[in-house]
């Protein structure tokens, strides 16, 4: 990518960093919850990805990584993100080795989300780093950042709230929705979620 391209890029990342005062924005009135240049670059994300992405097939893998990164992602280079995933904005995607973003899943990175090392989120999973606050007249725009822990799994159509953090080796079940933390090798269901049982892993069986 253009050098000069790549700069204008990290400068709109950064102006766009913060959420705006929701009292001088006039929520109520549509008014934006986020600055211009912000909204520029994840526009240009959207379009780029439309073009470039969405159609690719699925072991374009390390397609997809190239165009996450350009637009600030930190992606391990065996990490996948598969083509029908939508991502809010990469500037605050982090994936360590063989981290997975399954299909029509949702990623929406008001704030950082990272994922450890094969940690999974499953198809048509949500995973949801920004809420308002129900007690200020103005609905105020918060982010609070999200981790999934190594060898964590976000099942199909489960849900993560702002601010959790799932434990290494925790399973969310299928449309299970996580609130608060999940302790590590714990497996959860139900909304909200709880705790049902230990997970292990069996040693690898002889072949």
């Amino acid at each position: 990518m253009d050098l000069a391209l790549r700069r204008g890029l990290a400068e709109m990342r950064h102006d766009g960093a913060e959420i705006l005062d929701a009292r001088k924005v006039d929520t109520w009135s549509s008014g934006s919850s986020f600055t211009l240049a912000n909204k520029i670059y994840r526009a240009f994300f959207a379009i780029v990805w439309a073009l470039f992405a969405r159609w690719t097939p699925p072991q374009w893998h390390g397609w997809r990584r190239t165009i996450l990164r350009m637009f600030g992602a930190s992606i391990a280079p065996m990490a996948h993100v598969y083509p029908s995933a939508r991502i809010w904005s990469p500037a605050n995607l982090r994936m360590e080795e063989r981290a997975c973003i399954g299909p029509h899943a949702i990623v929406y990175s008001m704030a950082p989300v990272s994922l450890g090392r094969q940690a999974l989120i499953s198809q048509g999973a949500h995973i949801c780093a920004g809420t308002h606050d129900i007690e200020d007249p103005n609905f105020q725009l918060r982010a609070y950042p999200i981790k999934i822990g190594e060898r964590a799994w976000v099942a199909a159509e489960a849900f993560v709230g702002p601010g959790v953090t799932i434990g290494d080796g925790s399973v969310l079940g299928a449309r299970a929705c996580a609130f608060r933390d999940l302790d590590p090798w714990t497996v959860y269901v139900g909304n909200p979620a709880r705790a049902v049982k230990r997970r292990a892993l069996r040693p690898h069986a002889d072949p």
